[in-house]
């Protein structure tokens, strides 16, 4: 099976085709726009492809894409319309490449979307058939990819799968609260105690093994599938079992909700208070019956192999 992986020097994608090349059956291709640090980061012996307009070359004997690549983790945007933006790359890229691989003859075409498309709190676990409600610019233009996929699949025999994931940690893991992590490893006492939300994660050694498991499983084509561990915590727990895994103390002040939230919106920062403070469950009950398929590693296991090949004053764990 030929294999095409787009965004190929992003946090996932890396890890995605080192696995991929180790079956003796995948031929990997990845394809990103950031040649020169992905060649000096890569090992796997995948083949290296470029971004352009034009993919038709790379896409040639290709049979199934896993589109990773994405404008993502933008702590500090300052777009002047950031939603313009996110669409060039989320929306137009997407499409672009999907229209391309259709007429190539590609057989699947698997896209990385975002629980984002649900919504950024919940008081029940988002379930695939629940209404979406995409708020945030990214979480938006998924949202329109989504609804692109689904017209343009409608009109050629290209299968397609969306996998909506969840918060995602892993050695190397991009985002806003690789800075919490750092905290925890500084020693600083943090505010977080009371915290006593639920929260959905995916590491990336189970997100890797969900979209192996999608290249080719039947169940797969057509579905919406949702991803996590299988587990949720509360910020506070999170944090305590980083640092565990870490090897550091948690030094967590027990500081009431309703205080962080006023201290939030008077500093504007009500959006990272709701990443924080609020709760986003995943139900994964469809994603695990359709494919036979249950996340290998837990939070524990997780969050260790995350840490254990790092120096322990470098996080590297992501909530977005």
């Amino acid at each position: 099976m030929n294999i095409l992986v787009t965004g190929a020097s992003g946090f996932m994608a890396r890890t995605l085709i080192s696995r991929l090349c180790e079956n003796d059956g995948l031929h990997v291709t990845g394809l990103s726009r950031k040649a020169a640090r992905w060649q000096a980061a890569d090992t796997s012996p995948a083949k290296h492809a470029f971004a352009t307009a034009d993919f038709m070359a790379c896409l040639a004997g290709i049979d199934v894409v896993v589109h990773a690549a994405a404008r993502a983790h933008v702590l500090k945007d300052e777009a002047a319309d950031p939603l313009a933006e996110f669409r060039k790359v989320n929306v137009d890229f997407t499409l672009n490449i999907a229209r391309q691989a259709a007429v190539s003859g590609v057989k699947r075409f698997i896209f990385i979307s975002t629980i984002g498309v649900n919504g950024t709190c919940n008081d029940r676990p988002f379930t695939a058939t629940d209404s979406v409600a995409p708020e945030e610019p990214y979480a938006i233009s998924k949202w329109e990819a989504e609804q692109g996929l689904v017209e343009l699949c409608k009109t050629n025999s290209m299968e397609l799968v969306i996998i909506r994931p969840p918060l995602m940690y892993g050695p190397g893991a991009p985002g806003n609260f690789a800075n919490l992590v750092k905290w925890v490893a500084s020693g600083i006492p943090l505010p977080l105690g009371a915290i006593a939300n639920q929260r959905s994660l995916i590491g990336l050694d189970n997100m890797v093994d969900l979209i192996a498991t999608c290249l080719d499983h039947p169940a797969a084509a057509g579905k919406v599938l949702l991803a996590s561990d299988g587990e949720d915590v509360s910020t506070s727990e999170l944090l305590r079992r980083v640092a565990k895994a870490m090897g550091k103390p948690a030094r967590l002040i027990p500081v009431p909700e309703a205080v962080l939230r006023a201290g939030a919106a008077v500093l504007g920062k009500r959006a990272m208070a709701n990443r924080l403070l609020g709760s986003l469950r995943v139900d994964i009950s469809k994603t695990t019956e359709l494919l036979g398929w249950t996340p290998p590693f837990s939070l524990d296991e997780g969050l260790s192999r995350c840490f254990k090949d790092s120096a322990q004053d470098t996080p590297r764990v992501v909530l977005k």
